[in-house]
């Protein structure tokens, strides 16, 4: 068979992959949820709120109100048969954090806290539970900035290493100075933060063809990104340990735009930065979810391997289901290029030492 069975006696999970028998794998980018959700809607009073119905055994159906979402199943909420799924492909741990459907920015901001603070708690109950398998990022309710500061803290204290966040929040872009005060604090406290896209710009004018998943988030978080760069979120705050998902979207293909538009409209592009974005390049994290070979070659070509993370999406469909098999199958890369994807980029995103695991 391609990978060792996680039943394997001989040699536990935790040691298998495809390459090398002892090399660590941490997925960085993963989305779980608690198995049962209130109906927050209902007890609130407003809103289109998530919650699920379990229709059949380990299946359940993602409403948002009244209108059917999706259908998840199993491995969107019991850390078991996650731990089982990964351990097929050699994986060991994942870097869990919310969908970003339950993110609930739009709602009244004390709302929104106590979700937030519901799913952070049951997302450190599996990591306490699990400890060599999962490093939780928790969520928060962005859209109130001392809110925010105050559900990082209690992040850090219940064992979460970092925070999940939207690409945008509410329409405001990550370069707002509302945001100031939570970067200081992801700084201070020594926060990881994975930006993530959601809420795509111009989703309703292309409902078709899934382009919101295709053409808006990889766009989103472009938009993160810039918006990061030109408002100089990285010079203020140099020690931010930030990481843009699906390989920074279209932020690293189409960075030659980007340059060429802050050299020939500064007035427009330069107005709070005056440093060129190419020069942010290895200052920020990406993950290796880009489904090709050559773009991944670009990708660590533009970042360096230090700052590449192994990420999947996993349990969704669009993600990398086969844990970056590409990238050991499909890719002539050095075992020091990989072990840095693998693990050693995450360990230092995270801020993490790989005893954790190995141990």
């Amino acid at each position: 068979e391609r990978h060792e069975s996680a039943r394997t006696p001989a040699r536990p999970p935790v040691r298998a992959t495809l390459t090398s028998p002892f090399m660590l794998k941490i997925d960085t980018h993963t989305h779980i949820m608690p198995k049962q959700l209130p109906d927050w809607s209902r007890k609130l009073g407003y809103g289109s709120f998530i919650h699920l119905e379990h229709h059949r055994e380990g299946a359940a159906r993602m409403m948002q109100g009244d209108r059917f979402f999706r259908e998840v199943m199993a491995n969107c909420w019991d850390p078991e048969i996650r731990i089982e799924e990964y351990a097929k492909s050699g994986v060991q741990v994942q870097v869990a954090c919310t969908i970003p459907v339950l993110f609930a920015y739009w709602a009244k901001p004390e709302d929104t806290a106590d979700i937030a603070r519901f799913l952070n708690d049951d997302l450190a109950r599996t990591v306490q539970d699990h400890p060599r398998h999962y490093v939780g990022l928790g969520t928060l309710p962005m859209q109130d900035t001392d809110l925010s500061v105050a559900e990082l803290e209690r992040c850090k204290k219940i064992g979460l290493h970092g925070i999940q966040i939207g690409s945008n929040i509410n329409g405001y872009n990550l370069s707002e100075p509302r945001f100031n005060p939570i970067w200081e604090a992801c700084e201070r406290l020594g926060m990881a933060i994975m930006v993530h896209p959601w809420d795509m710009m111009g989703k309703e004018m292309m409902t078709k063809y899934w382009l919101p998943w295709l053409v808006g988030m990889p766009a989103e978080t472009s938009r993160a990104a810039c918006s990061m760069v030109f408002s100089g979120v990285f010079d203020r705050y140099p020690k931010l340990r930030v990481m843009f998902s699906h390989a920074s979207g279209s932020f690293l293909a189409t960075l030659g735009r980007i340059e060429h538009g802050w050299r020939c409209r500064p007035d427009l592009v330069a107005v709070d930065n005056p440093n060129n974005p190419r020069s942010y390049l290895g200052k920020f994290w990406v993950d290796s979810i880009t489904h090709d070979a050559r773009l991944m070659d670009y990708v660590l070509d533009m970042q360096g391997a230090e700052k590449v993370v192994m990420g999947s999406d996993y349990p969704f469909p669009l993600g990398d289901l086969e844990f970056g098999r590409y990238i050991e199958t499909d890719m002539n890369l050095t075992e020091v290029q990989r072990e840095a994807i693998f693990h050693g980029s995450a360990l230092k995103w995270l801020d993490l030492n790989a005893t954790r695991f190995t141990d």
